[in-house]
This record gives C-alpha cells, sequence and structure tokens, in this order.
C-alpha cells in the first residue's frame, strides 16, 4: 500500500513569485556596483605624451626676446625750422661730433639778422654822436668856469684895491659897494658853474651808460640771432654712426621736429619686452644670461619702465663682464631672465595640458598604465620647462603631459 510524503516546507506559488523578484533584485544591485558608470574615452597609448613627476632643484626664470640697442641714443631735433637745403651725410655713415650732417634755410630769420645789423649800427652811430656832443658840452663848461674864474680874479683885485680906497677916503661909498657887489657875484657864479659841471657830468655818465646797455642788448640779440642761424646747420651731438636721417632736399622742418638719431656704438644695451603678468617680480638688478656661439654672457636689468603697453612692459639690460664680438644694433637674442632662487620642489615637465585644465587637474596614470583618471592638483611657479607641483602629485607618479582636446569631458582615459 502506498504512503504520501508530506512537503515539510510547503511554499505556495505566491510565495515563490516574491522570492524571485527580490533574487532579482539583489542581482541588478550588485551589477551596478560592481559596473564602472564614469565616462570613458579610449585612446592609443603611442599618441600620448606621458612625463613623470620628479622631486628636484626648481630653477625660478623666464625666457624672453631682447633686441640689442646702443646704450647710448642721440637724438637729431630740428632747433630751428626751415627748408631743407642739402643733405650731407647718409644713413648708416660713422659721424664725429660736430661734423655738418644737413643744413637748412630759413629767408625769415636771414631778414632779421639784417634788420638787427641795421638796428644796432643804427644805435652805435647814435651813441657816437651823443658822445661827441656831451664832450662839446664838457669842453664848453670848462670853458665858460675858466672864463667866470678870469672874472672872479679881476673882480677880487678891483675889490682889495677899492677896499685900500675906500679907507683912504678916495673912492665914494657907492663906488665902493659896486666893487663888493660885483666881486660876490662872481664868487657865486663859480660855484653855480661847478655845480652845473657836476651835475652835467653825472647826467652824462647816466646817459651814456644807459645807451651802453641798450647798445650791449642789442647785441646780445643779434649774437643769438647768430646763433640761431647757427642752428640752421644741424651737426653730429656725438661720435657714432648715423642709424636714421628723415629729411630730404626741399622739406619744410618745424622746430622741435626729430629728423634722426645718431647710435654711440661704444657699448650695446639689450631691451626686452615681458608678460605683464611678471611686473610685480622683475626690478632692477635682477640677473640674466644670453648664449651666442656657444659662449653664455651674464647680464643684469638695468632699468624697468613703468609703463605697460598691450600687456607688455620693457626692461633694459647690460652686460656685466664681456661683450660679444661682432654683435650689431637691431640684432634679436633669447636670454633667460632668473626671477628668484632655485629651490627644490616637486616639477611635472610643460605639456599642452595646461591650455585645457589651467592647471586645476591631470589624467593621472594608474600602477600598471592602463588607466588615467583625472586628478586635482595646483600649480605654483613655471619656467619654460617646468611647473612646480604645489598639491595633488608626488615623486614618480605619471601624467598625461599632451593636449587634453580630444578628450572631452571623460572622467577616464582607457590606454591601448
Amino acid at each position: 500500500m502506498d504512503r504520501q510524503i508530506s512537503n515539510k516546507y510547503p511554499v505556495s506559488k505566491k510565495h515563490l513569485g516574491w522570492i524571485i523578484l527580490g533574487a532579482f533584485i539583489i542581482i541588478v544591485i550588485c551589477a551596478a556596483l560592481l559596473v564602472d558608470t564614469s565616462s570613458v574615452y579610449k585612446v592609443d597609448k603611442d599618441r600620448l605624451t606621458i612625463a613623470e613627476v620628479t622631486h628636484a632643484p626648481f630653477q625660478d626664470y623666464i625666457n624672453v626676446r631682447a633686441r640689442v640697442e646702443p646704450s647710448y641714443m642721440a637724438y637729431l631735433d630740428a632747433v630751428e625750422g626751415g627748408i631743407v637745403e642739402n643733405i650731407v651725410a647718409e644713413e648708416g655713415a660713422m659721424v664725429k661730433q660736430g661734423d655738418t650732417l644737413l643744413v637748412l634755410s630759413n629767408l625769415n630769420l636771414s631778414l632779421n639778422i639784417l634788420n638787427s645789423e641795421a638796428q644796432l649800427a643804427e644805435k652805435a652811430n647814435f651813441l657816437r654822436e651823443t658822445q661827441i656832443s656831451m664832450e662839446q658840452q664838457k669842453l664848453s663848461l670848462q670853458r665858460d668856469l675858466l672864463r667866470l674864474e678870469y672874472d672872479l680874479k679881476q673882480m677880487r683885485r678891483k675889490y682889495e684895491q677899492d677896499t685900500i680906497f675906500h679907507e683912504d677916503q678916495l673912492i665914494s661909498d657907492n663906488e665902493f659897494l659896486e666893487s663888493e657887489e660885483a666881486y660876490q657875484l662872481a664868487e657865486k657864479l663859480k660855484i653855480l658853474s661847478l655845480e652845473r659841471q657836476e651835475q652835467d657830468a653825472v647826467f652824462r655818465k647816466n646817459q651814456l651808460q644807459k645807451i651802453r646797455q641798450n647798445l650791449e642788448s642789442m647785441e646780445r640779440n643779434l649774437a643769438l640771432i647768430y646763433q640761431r642761424q647757427d642752428h640752421l646747420i644741424v651737426r653730429a651731438p656725438v661720435n657714432g654712426q648715423l642709424a636714421s636721417l628723415n629729411a630730404v632736399p626741399g622739406q619744410s622742418v618745424n622746430p622741435g621736429q626729430r629728423l634722426g638719431q645718431v647710435n654711440v656704438l661704444d657699448d650695446y644695451k639689450l631691451q626686452a619686452s615681458i608678460d605683464e603678468h611678471y611686473i610685480d617680480r622683475v626690478e632692477e638688478g635682477l640677473s640674466a644670461r644670453m648664449e651666442r656661439q656657444e659662449t653664455v654672457y651674464q647680464l643684469t636689468i638695468q632699468k624697468v619702465y613703468p609703463e605697460v603697453s598691450e600687456g607688455q612692459f620693457l626692461v633694459d639690460l647690460v652686460f656685466k663682464d664681456s661683450v660679444p664680438d661682432n654683435i650689431r644694433s637691431g640684432q634679436t637674442h633669447n636670454i633667460s631672465l632668473q626671477l628668484g632662487d632655485t629651490q627644490e620642489a616637486t616639477l611635472l615637465r610643460r605639456g599642452g595640458f595646461f591650455q585645457s585644465t589651467g592647471g586645476q587637474w591631470v589624467y593621472l596614470l594608474n600602477e600598471d598604465g592602463t588607466k588615467a583618471l583625472k586628478h586635482p592638483i595646483r600649480i605654483g611657479r613655471q619656467n619654460p620647462k617646468y611647473y612646480e607641483v604645489l598639491e595633488g602629485l608626488k615623486d614618480g607618479d605619471q601624467v598625461v603631459i599632451s593636449g587634453y582636446d580630444l578628450f572631452g569631458n571623460n572622467e577616464k582615459l582607457l590606454l591601448k
């Protein structure tokens, strides 16, 4: 006789469905946790530039392009306006101080000279005539004084005789009084004549002094006009090379107009344009180096120009010791400008990634080099070869430094 076996743990169809659904949900969740949902970009590893992060001395310098300039340039400015009559020297010629470079003409200035010369001659003639007239007046006064002295002597002698005659009562009182009054009048006339002669001498002296001062003033004015005429000849202010001469025959030149320049070739300097980003770090006395024909020359900043134009400012650099042979004005050279002392730092080689990330993150390779993940970093100083990494990387890390434009916003690179 058959025996029926009962199910110890009976499961209904309803319960079984819930169990299967729960198992499916658990499987989905586990799969979701195991699958990497980050965006991925596959790239051939050979197409990337990968650099290793190192810990080494960081040289704080920048490369700039500098132009050779004479250490001193003398400008040719027209002191006097006029018309260019003759050009004596040509651009590039070696000149000595005082050499004639070009000649101007000025008709108005020539007329002023003629008028001044005529006025000076007229004034000189007037002075001579005045001197002659005063000399004649002086002689006339002296002659009048001699006549008065002669009359006074006669009056004194007659008065003395009449005094004796009056005491002896040989003449009347009236005759004696007339003789006495005539003598006293002669004395007073002499005194007046002496005073007039003294006053006339003072007046004559003052008048002659004023005329001479006026004459001297006219002579100085004429000398200045002659000097202006001399300025019509443009001469070399220093020994050197006539670098430029902006004039053609017949050209009208205004006073103060720049006509060219003379370069002094005894010494040279370098003038460089630097990005305004470094304006707070560049100062006089900073060192620089220039390599020419396998020789390194040391320079120092002599002057920093404060003006900023189109995002650039200028500096002048001079050679410390020796100057390269055959250096010429207008040549350009690359120079390395030292901005600070050399210090140990974490370094990452420069690359195109900086243009895409601004130095805020990089693609950092994993240990086996099969993947590269976005990794935040912080960059400090930089030179033409390296970035100084302040945070985010350590010695030995491998970083993709080539451009990131093709990678879009992908978080991960799969390297093939």
